[in-house]
């Protein structure tokens, strides 16, 4: 009876500053207390990471006892973890109403990314992603985006002893919306969880290590850089649009005119905030020499960083990556013209943890595999 309770109450995990304001007034916190216990608590959520409402020691025993008695500090359910052997985590989260997410974590020797996601499924289909196979189940809420970086700093025991410590030697450096989903379809959650993110009293992200990436939804980019004055990365992918229609189809919405019109309207757009441009290499597709001359007169005057993206396999995809010496030549011509444009190093493949490789395995099991479940499951039940 005691866990199904819990499971029932509202995790305050994930929670932003206007939620929990609201949460406490509705408990008789009065006003003028308000900011001083919002500010409280939320360093225990973000920068101590507290897993017990009675751990938060400096607030008065009745109020912790009334928030113990509506509120849990549930985390998200890790449903199963994988480890690459280059160090790469996957994450399998289950959300409460039994839907899967996968988040990324990549270790590298000066910084540790998350890979976060913003949607179960993907709205898109673009054809060299394997998320995109996977039909869009529905948006994630701000809580479910946070609540997977505190999962994650739960697992790597990432947490400080405040903000000071926790900014100091951190597992989890640097965030990217490159997990499943669109998230500029889903631009009000995105924004409030990397502003939960980026607060600086608690998990305390430099909003230049965050990375906000979009396959181009134009009318949202502007919005979300005001909203949130993280950086961009654009999924761009071809330099034509007959190309990118077929590689990324909300090209036939967005053409990439107008993508790149909305990329100048980038709040604080300048040398020191570039935008990165991700490019997938595919073997004979996007990969000439005509090719990396158009990208670099494509994108003259725009302040940016090109990634070039090995493609990364999986079972039934269309393409092939592009060969080593192509991608080094195709490097060599943006390096050349003035852009930084690093080939990434692929991480996780082993584990389908890469770039294009997410798909949660909701989607993996057959129908009639999810039924035996159940039933098995009702049976072990009675």
């Amino acid at each position: 009876m005691e866990k199904s309770s819990e499971i029932s109450k509202t995790s305050l995990v994930g929670i932003t500053r206007v939620e929990l304001s609201a949460a406490l007034r509705r408990l008789g916190v009065p006003d003028k207390q308000l900011r001083m216990r919002v500010n409280q608590i939320w360093g225990w959520l973000y920068a101590h990471g507290v897993r017990e409402i009675d751990q938060m020691t400096n607030i008065a025993r009745d109020l912790r006892e009334s928030l113990a008695a509506h509120f849990s500090l549930a985390r998200l359910e890790l449903a199963d973890a994988q480890h690459s052997d280059d160090g790469t985590r996957k994450y399998l989260f289950r959300l409460d109403d039994g839907q899967l997410v996968e988040t990324v974590y990549i270790p590298e020797l000066d910084r540790g990314t998350l890979c976060i996601s913003s949607q179960v499924g993907c709205t898109l289909t673009c054809r060299f992603c394997h998320t995109g196979t996977q039909k869009l189940v529905r948006n994630l809420t701000a809580a479910e985006i946070t609540g997977q970086m505190v999962a994650a700093r739960d697992d790597l025991q990432d947490w400080g002893g405040g903000p000071q410590s926790n900014s100091g030697h951190r597992k989890v450096t640097n965030v990217v919306m490159m997990g499943m989903g669109e998230p500029l379809y889903n631009s009000d959650h995105v924004a409030d969880a990397l502003n939960v993110m980026s607060d600086g009293d608690g998990l305390s992200l430099s909003k230049r290590r965050i990375t906000l990436s979009t396959s181009g939804v134009a009318p949202e980019i502007p919005p979300m850089g005001e909203k949130t004055g993280v950086m961009l990365a654009i999924s761009l992918h071809a330099v034509a649009d007959e190309l990118r229609d077929e590689l990324v189809p909300l090209n036939k919405k967005y053409p990439i005119a107008q993508l790149l019109d909305a990329c100048r309207n980038w709040p604080g757009l300048s040398n020191a905030k570039r935008i990165t441009f991700e490019y997938v290499m595919l073997k004979n597709v996007n990969d000439s020499d005509a090719d990396a001359r158009a990208l670099v007169k494509l994108l003259a005057g725009i302040p940016a960083k090109i990634n070039l993206i090995p493609f990364n396999p999986w079972p039934g995809a269309p393409y092939q990556c592009s060969d080593e010496e192509r991608m080094q030549a195709f490097a060599d011509i943006v390096n050349r013209a003035g852009y930084a444009s690093p080939v990434r190093r692929p991480r996780g493949r082993d584990i389908m943890a890469a770039c294009g490789q997410l798909k949660s395995a909701s989607v993996k099991q057959s129908a009639a595999e999810k039924k035996k479940a159940e039933l098995a499951q009702r049976i072990l039940g009675r």
